[in-house]
C-alpha cells in the first residue's frame, strides 16, 4: 500500500527548502525538488550528498540508506514536475506576488486533491489560499532553520482550511519525526511571533546605544540559557529577512513593540544583512561564512576598565537565597565574607543554607571537603550591619523595594568605612534612586547577579550617571575575581535581560487571552523552535507570577508602552493567589510537597 503523501515537491532549493528536501527523502518519500535556477538545483544535490555523507560518517544513517535517499530526491526547473505530487511545499522567496503566482501555476497542473503548503513565516495563509482555485486545500507548514535538525513544524490552519488536509500534514510531521503544533493564521505564528518581538527590541537596545553588542548576546545566552545571543541570532536569519517579518507582524497588530527599530532598515538598505552577506551587526569571515573577525567595534583584548580600588572582604545583606548564593560565591572566591541579616538567627540559618550546598557540591565530586571546610570559614555571620564597619564591598539582596533598600544604603552610609564600594542587587529599581539614599552616591552600582548565583555566570553591572570610574573598574575586577561574566549596562528598568525577557513572556501570556495556541503548544513551540531551555509559561510559574507582574509593572512605569502593559491574565492570576510553583498552582498546576 502507498504511503500517505508519499510523492512531495518542493518548491524553492534554498537552504530551507534544500534541508525540508533532505528530511523528506531520509523518511521515504519521493522528493522532486524544483527551482528556476540551476546552480540551486546542483547546490541542493550537493548539500543532501554532503549531509547524507556526513551522517554515514557519525553512524546515524547506514550507506544503503544514504542510496536510497538520494535515488528518491530529483530536480526540475519547472512547476510542471510536480504534476503527480500528493503535497507541494513552496519555500520561495517572501513575497505575495512570487507565492501567489506560484500557488496559480500550482492550481493548473497538480491534481484537485493535492495538498499545496506555504512555508511562509511572515505573510498571511489566507490571503494565499484565497487566491487558489483551491484554497480548502491550501495550508501552513512551517519548519524552522536548520530542518533537519530542528523538531518544530507549525501546521497553520486558515479559515479556509479543510480538516483533512490538516490531518495529512501533522500526521506526515509526526512521521518525519518533527514535533507539529497548530496554530491559526497570523504572522509569525507562535514562536516567531514571540521570537521576533524579542529580537527587535534588541536591536532597538543596541540603537540606542545602551549597551555593546557583545555584552547583549552574553547576557541573554547566559542570563536565560539561550543558544544565541539576539544581535548574532538576526544575522543568522538575515537582518531583511527579520524587517520582511516585523513588517508583516505591525500591519496586523499595530503594536510598537513590533515596528522594526530603524536599524533593521538601515542595515538592509546598506546591504549589511548578516552571515550572507558577511556583515550585519557582526563581521564575518566571509559572505556565508560562520566564523566572527574582528571589526572596529570588538572591544580590545584585556582592554582594561581602568584602577579599581582594592578588595578584600566582602559584606553581604540579606538573609534569603540570593544573599547566601552571593556570599558562597565571594567565600569560594576567597574573599572574607560577612553575612550580616536582621538578627542573628536568621544570618546563622543562611549560613547553613550555603553549607548545605557546599555539602551537595562535595557529594558530586565538584569541591573537595577541605575546600568546603575552608569556603564556610570565611563566612561570618552577623546579627546586624554593624559587623560591615571594615568591608571593601558591601552588596545588597533584601527585598525588592525602593523604601527598603534605601532605608538600608542609608545605613551602610553610616556604617561602612570611606572609600568602600556599596551595591544593590536590585533587578527592577533605579539604582540611582538607591545610591541618592547616601551622602556618597558615587561609591553605589548595580550588581544584578541571577540566581542560583552560584551556578549563574551572569552580572550586569549598572553604573548609575554619578558612579565613579573606579567604583565601575573595581566591581569589574571583583566579578572576573569570582568568575562571574559582567555585562556593562545603563541605569533604567530591566537592564538587558528583564527588559528584554518579560515583554516576551508577557506576549505569550495574551496569545493566550487570544485563545491562539495553548499553553502546551507555545512552550513546546519556543523550546524545539527557538531552542529555549524552559517555554515561557514554565519560566512564568518558576520565576513567581507575582514577581513577573511586579517586573512587567516596572517596565510599563519606564517606557510608557502601551505594548508592555501587563496581560491581564497575569494581573488576574497574581490577585487570585496563583502564583506559580511556590503556591503549587500558576499557569499549571503542581503537586504539594
Amino acid at each position: 500500500m502507498d504511503t500517505p503523501l508519499s510523492t512531495i515537491a518542493v518548491v524553492g532549493l534554498g537552504t530551507m527548502g534544500t534541508g525540508i528536501a533532505e528530511v523528506l527523502a531520509l523518511a521515504g518519500r519521493e522528493v522532486i525538488g524544483i527551482d528556476i535556477s540551476e546552480a540551486a538545483a546542483l547546490g541542493a544535490v550537493a548539500s543532501l550528498e554532503a549531509s547524507t555523507a556526513r551522517a554515514v560518517g557519525r553512524g546515524r544513517i547506514t550507506e544503503e540508506e544514504r542510496a536510497a535517499a538520494l535515488a528518491r530526491f530529483r530536480t526540475a526547473d519547472t512547476l510542471q514536475a510536480a504534476a503527480d505530487a500528493e503535497l507541494v511545499i513552496e519555500v520561495v522567496p517572501e513575497s505575495y506576488e512570487i507565492k501567489q503566482q506560484v500557488f496559480r501555476e500550482l492550481d493548473a497542473v497538480v491534481s484537485p486533491t493535492t495538498i499545496l503548503a506555504t512555508g511562509t513565516n511572515a505573510l498571511s495563509v489566507t490571503r494565499l489560499a484565497a487566491e487558489s482555485q483551491r484554497p480548502e486545500r491550501v495550508l501552513g507548514l512551517h519548519f524552522f532553520n536548520p530542518a533537519p535538525a530542528m523538531k518544530l513544524v507549525e501546521v497553520v490552519s486558515s479559515v479556509l482550511t479543510a480538516p483533512p488536509a490538516v490531518e495529512a500534514v501533522t500526521t506526515l510531521a509526526r512521521e518525519l519525526g518533527k514535533e507539529p503544533v497548530a496554530v491559526g493564521d497570523r504572522p509569525g505564528f507562535v514562536a516567531d511571533g514571540l521570537l521576533f518581538g524579542y529580537l527587535n527590541q534588541a536591536a532597538a537596545m543596541y540603537e540606542a546605544n545602551y549597551a555593546s553588542r557583545e555584552d547583549i548576546d552574553a547576557a541573554m545566552k547566559l542570563g536565560c540559557g539561550l543558544p544565541m545571543g539576539p544581535l548574532a541570532l538576526l544575522d543568522l536569519i538575515g537582518i531583511d529577512t527579520a524587517r520582511t517579518v516585523l513588517e508583516a507582524m505591525y500591519a496586523e497588530s499595530h503594536d510598537r513593540l513590533h515596528a522594526p527599530a530603524p536599524i533593521l532598515g538601515q542595515f538592509s538598505s546598506a546591504g549589511l544583512t548578516g552571515r550572507k552577506a558577511g556583515r550585519g551587526f557582526y563581521t564575518y569571515d566571509a559572505p556565508g561564512g560562520q566564523d566572527v573577525v574582528p571589526d572596529a567595534l570588538t572591544p580590545a583584548a584585556g582592554a582594561e576598565a581602568g584602577a579599581g580600588r582594592a578588595v578584600a572582604s566582602v559584606g553581604v545583606a540579606g538573609s534569603g537565597t540570593m544573599a547566601s548564593g552571593i556570599a558562597e560565591v565571594f567565600a569560594k572566591a576567597g574573599y572574607g565574607v560577612v553575612l550580616a541579616a536582621r538578627t542573628q538567627e536568621k544570618a546563622d540559618l543562611a549560613k547553613g543554607r550555603i553549607a548545605k550546598s557546599l555539602e551537595r557540591s562535595v557529594a558530586k565530586g565538584r569541591l573537595s571537603a577541605e575546600a568546603r571546610d575552608e569556603t564556610l570559614a570565611r563566612i561570618t555571620a552577623a546579627g546586624s550591619l554593624d559587623a560591615f564597619a571594615e568591608v571593601d564591598l558591601a552588596v545588597e539582596a533584601v527585598a525588592e523595594d525602593l523604601e527598603i533598600k534605601q532605608q538600608l544604603f542609608a545605613s551602610l552610609d553610616k556604617v561602612c568605612r570611606p572609600g568602600a564600594v556599596l551595591a544593590t542587587t536590585t533587578s527592577s529599581l533605579p539604582v540611582v534612586a538607591i545610591a541618592r539614599a547616601t551622602a556618597r552616591p558615587e561609591d553605589v552600582i548595580g550588581m544584578h547577579f541571577f540566581n542560583p548565583a552560584p551556578a549563574m555566570k551572569l552580572v550586569e553591572v549598572v553604573r548609575t550617571v554619578l558612579t565613579a570610574d573606579d567604583v565601575h573598574a573595581t566591581v569589574r575586577a571583583v566579578c572576573a575575581k569570582i568568575r562571574k561574566h559582567p555585562v556593562d549596562c545603563g541605569d533604567r528598568a530591566g537592564f538587558i535581560v528583564n527588559a528584554l525577557l518579560f515583554p516576551y513572556l508577557n506576549n505569550a501570556i495574551k496569545m493566550v487571552e487570544e485563545h491562539y495556541a495553548s499553553l502546551d503548544d507555545i512552550d513546546a513551540a519556543m523550546k524545539l523552535g527557538g531552542g529555549y531551555p524552559m517555554g515561557p509559561f514554565e519560566l512564568l510559574d518558576v520565576v513567581g507570577l507575582d514577581v513577573s507582574l511586579a517586573i512587567e509593572k516596572v517596565l510599563h512605569r519606564e517606557f510608557r508602552d502601551p505594548g508592555l502593559a501587563p496581560a491581564p491574565l497575569l494581573e488576574h492570576l497574581v490577585a487570585a493567589g496563583c502564583l506559580g510553583r511556590k503556591t503549587g498552582r500558576g499557569f499549571r498546576e503542581y503537586a504539594r510537597r
